[in-house]
């Protein structure tokens, strides 16, 4: 029959015209964000120690990372992301061991001039002299002796390897032993 799918597409229409309307007026009204929404990037500084994972972990390589080396720790000066080329695949956010950068439920991330678009994280100095953290910390070592590690136990000699016949398959007399 020819009016058979015109009929189909009429009932779902009628049934459409009647359901209720899930249309938001965007700027006064939001919708509701799921829990695991990759939105714009947030970069916890504080917990970042500069290791470069997330960058290695882009397939388009759009994290550009830039770290200078103070005292014995890394600083991070420059952290930027080119996100017109991001997948929002979320492998770096899976990379970070520490947890530092994650998806903030931020959707809007629209600019009007071309130059706006990379997301700028983090852009500092590094400082002249190390942290004031890492005295404290040597000023305890001083009072606690390092244990000294025990040694290391003789080993005993290794077994002779089997004979080149048997590993090779060849010795027939004593398969199954």
């Amino acid at each position: 029959m020819f009016g058979k799918g015109l009929i189909k597409g009429l009932q779902i229409t009628w049934k459409e015209f009647w359901a209720p309307k899930l249309t938001v007026q965007y700027p006064d009204e939001q919708h509701t964000v799921p829990e695991r929404f990759h939105g714009r990037f947030v970069l916890d500084v504080d917990k970042c120690i500069a290791c470069g994972l997330c960058a290695n972990a882009c397939p388009n390589k759009v994290i550009s990372l830039q770290k200078q080396k103070v005292g014995k720790k890394q600083f991070m000066t420059d952290y930027v992301m080119k996100v017109q080329y991001c997948l929002f695949c979320g492998l770096c956010v899976e990379a970070c061991n520490k947890d530092a950068l994650h998806f903030s439920k931020d959707f809007n991330m629209n600019q009007y001039f071309y130059k706006n678009i990379p997301l700028v994280l983090v852009k500092r100095e590094a400082p002249a002299e190390p942290l004031e953290e890492e005295e404290p910390a040597a000023k305890a070592g001083d009072k606690e002796k390092p244990k000294p590690k025990p040694k290391a136990k003789a080993q005993k000699p290794a077994e002779p390897a089997a004979q080149p016949e048997v590993a090779a398959g060849k010795a027939s007399d004593k398969e199954g032993q």
